[in-house]
């Protein structure tokens, strides 16, 4: 008999949550992670007095009561509500594209002047794409127009794809924007989710509760030593990448990459709210976070007389980068299906989470997956 029923490579939000539901049904777990902290890309720095998310902002939303409760179970969830803001060369619009932001780049003031502008602009991208001799749009460019039209294509996301892509939005397929959420209404909250928060105190809380009772070492890679930490369970849960897990036998997959610079500013409000994106090509930072934001409302603000932002940089990954989305394009569908098919033979071990499925996740839907795993 091994020592431990499982051993979770990854205490990420997959790990985590699959280590709770485990630890109550009576298994032996052991979670183990390369990092020197538990909780992967949710984990935060107290900063100031300030929970600053180490590795990108993190928004959970969900329509799954199920989900919401049994989250707010572990810790209670506060009610932060996403409304970023885009800057574009200066001046700022509101997110999701909704009647502020209509008023904003075209000063009208109705649902039917706005849709009257947006459609005298689709019919004009529309009929350009025809005279170059297409039927489809061909790329993202042309498919983000005929959605929306010009001036919102200019301003509000063409410089942000291509500075998060890393190449132009001609050059880039048409399916990645197949669709854009138009709101006739003066409504900023980004999420159509009935549930959306931030655990109060910080997802560190989130992690250190769902682990409560778990055995867990950090600071060790499942790789350097991997015979040693198979031996040691019955049965794995793997959170890493999928490829790496396989000694890339077929290759590597390719990810986009975050690079992150962290600034701490004499002022007790930065920006005013926790996300804006700059959508201009020429800034190179594709948004800053203010995270204070995140926890802290109205004068709040106020009481820690400091504030710590992150501008982030995307850029393309390369080995020993930490991987951040996955390149959904044909090469990389191909060669995820290839190893897939190896994982589907492994009949001892749990993939699971963003890289070892790769594919890119919300939180909700992780927690929705572990839950419905252990039904």
């Amino acid at each position: 008999m091994k020592e431990y029923d499982y051993l979770i490579v990854g205490s990420g939000l997959y790990g985590a949550t699959f280590a709770y539901f485990a630890h109550k049904q009576g298994k032996r777990c052991l979670v183990i992670d390369k990092r020197e902290h538990l909780g992967g890309n949710i984990y935060c720095e107290n900063i100031k007095g300030i929970n600053v998310h180490k590795y990108g902002a993190h928004i959970f939303h969900t329509s799954n009561k199920e989900v919401w409760d049994f989250v707010n179970s572990i810790v209670e969830f506060n009610r932060y509500t996403n409304s970023p803001v885009a800057n574009y060369k200066g001046k700022l619009y509101n997110l999701p594209f909704n009647m502020n932001t209509f008023y904003q780049m075209w000063g009208v003031t109705t649902p039917a002047e706005a849709m009257a502008k947006i459609e005298e602009q689709k019919a004009e991208a529309v009929a350009k794409m025809k005279a170059d001799g297409a039927t489809e749009p061909r790329n993202l460019e042309e498919q983000a127009q005929v959605l929306i039209g010009h001036d919102i294509f200019e301003k509000l996301i063409k410089g942000y794809t291509e500075k998060q892509w890393g190449r132009k939005c001609t050059e880039l397929p048409a399916f990645i924007i197949r669709r854009l959420p138009v709101r006739l209404v003066f409504d900023n909250n980004y999420f159509n989710d009935k549930y959306q928060g931030i655990p109060m105190g910080g997802y560190n809380k989130l992690i250190e509760g769902l682990l409560d009772g778990v055995d867990t070492q950090t600071g060790v890679d499942f790789f350097a030593d991997r015979e040693k930490w198979e031996s040691m369970a019955e049965k794995i849960v793997f959170t890493g990448k999928i490829d790496e897990y396989f000694d890339y036998r077929f290759g590597k997959l390719e990810y986009r990459t975050v690079r992150f610079e962290q600034e701490i500013h004499d002022c007790a409000n930065y920006q005013g709210n926790a996300v804006v994106n700059y959508t201009e090509r020429e800034v190179p930072y594709t948004r800053v976070i203010e995270h204070k934001h995140f926890e802290m409302f109205g004068a709040d603000v106020e009481k820690i007389p400091q504030t710590v932002i992150s501008k982030e940089y995307s850029t393309e990954w390369k080995p020993g980068m930490e991987p951040y989305y996955p390149v959904n394009d044909e090469r990389n569908g191909n060669l995820y299906a290839q190893y897939k098919e190896l994982a589907d033979k492994e009949e001892n071990v749990i993939f699971g989470g963003r890289l070892a499925e790769y594919k890119y996740y919300d939180m909700a839907p992780i927690v929705e997956k572990v839950i419905n795993l252990w039904k």
